[in-house]
C-alpha cells in the first residue's frame, strides 16, 4: 500500500506540490537530415532551459528528420504559476520560425 506524502512547513501548514508538464509535437523546417534536426532542437531546448529553468528533453520522433516531440516540466506550489510558465514557453516556441507547433498536451498534477 502506497501512502500519500504530505509536506508540512515549520508552522505545520500543509504544503502543496504542483507539477506542470507539457508535450509539444513540432515540424522542423530547417532540416534535411537527422543531424540538422538535432542541431535545431538542441538549440531550442538549451534556450528554453536557460530562460525558464525547466526540465526539458526531446521525447519522440527521434528517427524522423523533419518532426520532433519535446516534453518539459516545472514544479511549483501554485497551479496558476504552472499554467503561466507553460503558456510562456509555448509562446516562446511558437515565435521560433524554424519550427511549427503541430500538437500540444498539457497536464497539471
Amino acid at each position: 500500500m502506497i501512502l500519500p506524502i504530505i509536506f508540512r512547513d515549520r508552522f505545520d501548514e500543509v504544503m502543496s506540490v504542483i507539477i506542470g508538464s507539457c508535450s509539444v509535437e513540432l515540424m522542423v523546417f530547417e532540416s534535411n537530415s537527422l543531424k540538422e534536426k538535432r542541431h535545431v532542437i538542441k538549440s531550442i531546448l538549451g534556450r528554453i532551459q536557460s530562460k525558464f529553468n525547466v526540465s526539458i528533453a526531446e521525447v519522440g520522433f527521434n528517427d524522423l528528420w523533419n518532426k520532433s516531440e519535446i516534453g518539459f516540466a516545472c514544479v511549483t506550489n501554485d497551479s496558476t504559476h504552472a499554467n503561466s510558465m507553460i503558456s510562456k514557453i509555448l509562446n516562446y516556441i511558437e515565435r521560433d520560425n524554424r519550427v511549427e507547433v503541430l500538437n500540444v498536451c498539457i497536464e497539471i498534477l
